[in-house]
């Protein structure tokens, strides 16, 4: 099966449901898993890295390329599929990590301290990949 090649490929790989897991992303010096991995019903897989990296770098990092993630019988179709939104127990996931730097500059504000550039550059990016995972599984903002 393709997806278990992808998988044998990755670090902390852990089942979220059926056909889905999580894992470090590849391509990206990944603490914990923000690499979400889904086995579709016609054994495509699917994949995204919710620190943002592009799915052929993912790939490249394995050593696999785009043809990869399709089965040898795999015939195209005219029909438009469905696009669902990731489980949110892997949106939560990913997302965890982002959590604890909101929560550490909040700490850091709230002991006066000031933020440095670079430390606020994490605090807006680790928003943004909040926001984008929000977008992701399908959660609107209001």
């Amino acid at each position: 099966m393709i997806v278990d090649v992808i998988l044998s490929r990755l670090e902390k790989v852990k089942r979220t449901g059926a056909g889905t897991w999580i894992a470090r992303c590849p391509a990206h010096d990944d603490r914990s898993p923000s690499l979400s991995i889904r086995e579709t019903g016609d054994g495509r897989v699917l994949l995204h890295c919710f620190a943002g990296c592009d799915v052929s770098e993912v790939l490249s990092a394995m050593g696999l390329s785009l043809g990869d993630l399709f089965p040898d019988s795999f015939e195209h179709s005219t029909r438009r599929g469905e696009r669902r939104p990731f489980p949110a127990a892997d949106v939560l996931r990913c997302i965890a990590f982002e959590a604890v730097i909101v929560v550490m500059a909040a700490a850091s504000l709230r002991a006066g301290e000031a933020l440095t550039p670079e430390r606020f550059e994490r605090l807006v990016a680790a928003c943004g990949r909040i926001q984008k995972a929000c977008a992701m599984a399908g959660v609107s903002h209001g």
